[in-house]
């Protein structure tokens, strides 16, 4: 029954084939449909403890979820989780030279390219959401140190004392830089990349930056072209990625190591990476059943750094 303009029933009569002809019609239009919308849908995480998020981003992405707020949710909870700082991100990471820590995020939509970003912000410890409130609510694309901790208070964001900020790990480890000098190996950074239904795709970055570093020392992690992009164009992913390592290593010489891993999406969902170093990462598309922990190994035209060739 339908609803005719002034408001009384109209009825109307269909013959049995015309009727199957319609619901034939339907499902296949509805299957279309449905195919192309999950087409695309695929999530990517750096280093193996990345699993969790993209785990987390997998759910959010399958519900209808936007990209960006599937990577602020994943990336806050590993941000958040003192377990996880010894892998330089986050609550739980390892503090500057003067004992407190600084976090850098870092969160860029790939359509219309709106970027927020913060940097050696203190007292928070999931520092992606404070760059998501930069992005959706700050005239400026990033903050830095205090003014960084100023507007996350403005925003409701409770600063907490340094004994909140580290583990007992972490502090240790401080306390043993501050004996012996003794620095700590590797310097992990969580990066996410989410692609949505709708096909938005978003990446996230956050560090709590090199262990014992200069308080206001900010690296590449939170710097857009740098330590993420996204856009809705560009080059195949696997070719993207050995693009920019073969434009470093003819900058720098192939006899000069350095340590660099990077992974690409596009709005396919098609992934690819490149790495001077062994590189583990986890992945998952619409094609999966679950998400997978991949290695990419390094190219072998790049010469190791100091720390892989020991």
């Amino acid at each position: 029954m339908l609803t005719a303009a002034e408001g009384r029933p109209v009825e109307f009569k269909q013959d049995a084939a015309s009727i199957a002809a319609g619901r034939i019609l339907t499902t296949i239009r509805c299957t279309v449909l449905i195919d192309k919308l999950f087409e695309g849908m695929a999530a990517i995480g750096t280093w193996p403890f990345s699993q969790s998020a993209v785990e987390k981003m997998q759910r959010m992405i399958s519900a209808g979820e936007h990209a960006t707020d599937a990577v602020e949710e994943a990336m806050a909870e590993v941000e958040d989780n003192l377990e996880t700082g010894r892998f330089v991100v986050g609550r739980g990471g390892f503090p500057n030279s003067a004992g407190v820590l600084e976090c850098d995020a870092a969160i860029m939509e790939g359509q219309p390219g709106r970027f927020g970003a913060v940097a050696a912000l203190r007292g928070v410890g999931t520092p992606i959401r404070v760059a998501r409130r930069v992005l959706d609510g700050s005239p400026h694309s990033m903050l830095v140190g205090e003014g960084a901790s100023a507007f996350a208070q403005d925003q409701g964001f409770s600063l907490d004392p340094d004994s909140r900020m580290l583990s007992a790990p972490t502090a240790a480890a401080y306390l043993e830089f501050l004996q012996k000098q003794k620095s700590v190996p590797g310097h992990d950074t969580l990066g996410l990349i989410a692609l949505d239904l709708k096909g938005n795709i978003t990446v996230g970055v956050s560090s709590s930056g090199i262990p014992f570093k200069a308080p206001g020392r900010v690296g590449d992690s939170p710097l857009p072209g740098c330590g993420l992009y996204a856009d809705q164009r560009g080059r195949a992913p696997a070719e993207a990625c050995e693009a920019v390592l073969q434009d470093i290593a003819e900058r720098l010489g192939t006899d000069e190591g350095f340590e660099i891993g990077l992974v690409a999406m596009n709005i396919k969902g098609e992934m690819g990476a490149a790495s001077s170093l062994k590189f583990p990462y986890t992945f998952w598309n619409f094609g999966m059943a679950s998400v997978e922990k991949c290695i990419q190994n390094p190219v072998t035209w790049v010469n190791l750094s100091a720390n892989q060739q020991q």
